[in-house]
């Protein structure tokens, strides 16, 4: 069982194993996407649903491949990357089963986020926008207030002037989110209550400068300090498996002396 686990290991972590994962997870991508023109799918029916058979089935040997080569098995389920591929695959024999047609296709286009648990580049960078998650919660609070109290003020300055923009305050709050994307903000919502108002740009250039500038920057550089966190302990768990591997030999080399001495 061990030469077989060994064996079934090589292949994982062989290269061209994990090249050929991410090309089928493109072509289930592809796929999919050819799957939202009705003058293309509903001629093909029978083909994307075999094709879809064939990659399903594909990806349930992938992850057996995998369990089997984990040492002992249940500590494939330790990585959560594992239980969410584990997790897609397996529903997708479910929804097979009951039928769910629409479901299913649905569940077809989450196969594409596998490139995620696949790719270790995106793995880490994942990784790192889920532990910005905690550290965003001041900066959530800080550009919640913002926005509260440019919107109040906003809807009491310009809601007789533009009604449509500044008209309520959840108007005001769409309004706001908007010019913070700096989308059409100085044609469509500023220049034309300028125009009644000559002194509007103090407050439409006061938030572009607080809510974008500073709070958005705030949110950058979270993220990246993350990011470089979650390289270097990427880095050091590398480094540790390959001390962890060196050991294992040393140790090995050193049972087979004693054997040799004992001789």
């Amino acid at each position: 069982m061990d030469s077989l686990r060994a064996k079934l290991l090589l292949i994982v972590n062989h290269s061209l194993f994990t090249s050929s994962i991410i090309g089928l997870i493109l072509v289930n991508a592809v796929i999919v996407g050819m799957e939202t023109y009705p003058s293309i799918y509903e001629p093909n029916r029978d083909l994307f649903l075999i094709a879809d058979t064939v990659l399903l089935w594909i990806f349930t040997l992938e992850i057996t491949i995998r369990i089997l080569a984990s040492k002992p098995y249940r500590s494939f389920f330790k990585d959560g990357w594992n239980i969410f591929d584990f997790l897609i695959v397996a529903s997708g024999h479910i929804l097979v089963g009951a039928h769910f047609v629409t479901v299913l296709r649905i569940l077809r286009l989450l196969r594409v986020l596998r490139a995620i648990s696949v790719i270790p580049s995106l793995r880490r960078l994942v990784s790192a926008l889920l532990m910005t998650i905690p550290s965003l919660g001041n900066i959530m609070l800080l550009l919640s207030l913002i926005f509260y109290i440019f919107a109040v003020l906003g809807t009491m300055l310009f809601s007789e002037v533009s009604p449509e923009y500044f008209g309520t305050l959840h108007a005001t709050l769409l309004t706001l989110f908007q010019v913070v994307t700096l989308e059409s903000w100085a044609s469509a919502v500023m220049r034309p209550i300028v125009e009644q108002l000559p002194w509007a740009w103090m407050y439409f250039v006061g938030f572009i400068l607080v809510g974008t500038f500073v709070i958005f920057n705030l949110f950058v550089g979270v993220i990246v300090a993350n990011v470089e966190k979650a390289e270097e302990e990427s880095q050091n768990e590398a480094t540790a498996n390959e001390l962890k591997e060196l050991r294992k030999q040393v140790s090995e080399l050193t049972e087979l002396m004693k054997e040799n001495v004992k001789k």
